[in-house]
């Protein structure tokens, strides 16, 4: 387990930034620390550590199933994680279009306006 969090770790600081990860962690206590851990090693080890699907391509299709599960916040922070590993502007679009032909306008909104802000924030738009 201790080699698919560290796997995991690495793979988590290179997509999200290692200051978020770190502060996430660091604020994990006894009631969340468990889930932390097994999250790192199983989400981020296990699941982004597997090198047949390289992270630009997993970021996108991460883009599009958080966008269709409507967590906005987790989509927020993958969607700083799809530009940390090379998902364009304009792709980041074409997912959004994806997103609204099948699971309707409104979550392609949501979607835009969220990624408005992150494309902002990282000097995009």
């Amino acid at each position: 387990m201790n080699d698919l969090f560290d796997k995991g770790l690495a793979q988590r600081k290179a997509t999200l930034g290692a200051a978020y990860v770190e502060k996430n962690l660091a604020n994990a206590d006894d009631f969340t620390r468990p889930f932390q851990e097994a999250m790192t090693a199983w989400c981020w080890g296990f699941g982004w550590g597997d090198e047949t699907i390289e992270p630009k391509t997993r970021s996108m299709m991460n883009l599009a199933m958080i966008g269709a599960l409507g967590k906005m916040h987790e989509w927020e922070i993958h969607c700083r994680g799809a530009l940390n590993n090379g998902v364009t502007k304009e792709e980041i679009r074409a997912i959004i279009h994806v997103v609204g032909i099948y699971c309707g306008v409104p979550q392609a909104l949501e979607c835009f306006r969220v990624a408005r802000k992150v494309l902002e924030e990282a000097g995009e738009l």
